[in-house]
């Protein structure tokens, strides 16, 4: 597809770096406005905390790419590489979470308002991401004879991520593009009905992970890690654990909430 949207040789400027900005920039937007409506949260905080989480984000979605496809430090193209690649995702969630964890402690934030205000915004700007991997070759799905395949044959894709030339694959990447796009309507949507402290994080995990597993199944790049000796992929064990805990944020947030309701009766 379109690697660079501009390309002068030695200068690019790469196709997924320019989605992957704008879909932080319209993350923080709209976690922004959506925190001026909870009146628990300075919108100006969240902001800055929204920064940070996602450079520690872009941070954890480089190791993880390492960790699942070493050759990436073994030569000084595969660093180059690296430079140049998306990362995978969900070593960007984890070190957000982890960053999340220290600016929480660090700027006395009430934990859940903030999570819950986050959630639909890191939906939206993954759904800027897999538009940025489509534009970038990566994260291709398995071969295709379905009428809505796509055939890569730009160089830069298979130089970039691997991505085979004149084969007709899943676009897999504007699947999960779609799909993110829904989820960040019914995530703000959700959002918007007040619910439960906790819920609409929760409802994130859920979805995603549900969503993320399937999608797994029609990836077609084979370097993305697998566990359970090849059982799952890398990415599906995570998308199990994922929907675990939401599932267990959900119960928690029931519980509390009839607790509370037993409290003042």
């Amino acid at each position: 597809m379109f690697p660079s949207i501009v390309d002068f040789g030695a200068f690019r400027i790469p196709t997924y770096g320019v989605l992957l900005v704008t879909g932080i920039v319209m993350g923080l937007w709209t976690a922004h406005r959506r925190a001026r409506t909870v009146g628990r949260l300075d919108p100006e905080r969240v902001v800055d905390f929204g920064i940070w989480v996602a450079l520690w984000g872009l941070a954890g979605s480089k190791l993880l790419l390492v960790v699942t496809e070493p050759g990436y430090v073994t030569s000084l193209s595969g660093l180059k590489g690296l430079l140049r690649a998306g990362g995978v995702f969900y070593g960007g969630l984890i070190g957000a979470l982890v960053a999340a964890v220290v600016l929480v402690r660090r700027y006395h934030l009430q934990l859940w308002p903030l999570v819950d205000t986050l959630a639909p915004s890191v939906a939206l700007g993954h759904f800027f991401g897999r538009l940025g991997c489509f534009g970038a070759g990566c994260c291709y799905g398995a071969s295709c004879d379905l009428p809505w395949a796509v055939t890569y044959t730009h160089p830069l894709a298979a130089e970039i991520s691997g991505t085979p030339l004149g084969i007709p694959l899943h676009p897999t990447q504007l699947y999960e593009a779609a799909f993110n796009l829904c989820n960040y309507l019914f995530l703000a949507w959700l959002f918007g009905r007040r619910p439960r402290d906790g819920s609409v994080l929760a409802s994130y995990l859920l979805t995603y992970g549900a969503g993320r597993f399937c999608l797994e199944l029609l990836r077609g790049d084979p370097d993305r890690g697998f566990v359970l000796g090849g059982l799952l992929s890398t990415s599906q064990a995570i998308a199990v654990g994922m929907v675990l805990i939401g599932i267990g944020i959900l119960v928690w947030t029931w519980m509390a909430s009839r607790r509370t309701a037993a409290v003042r009766h």
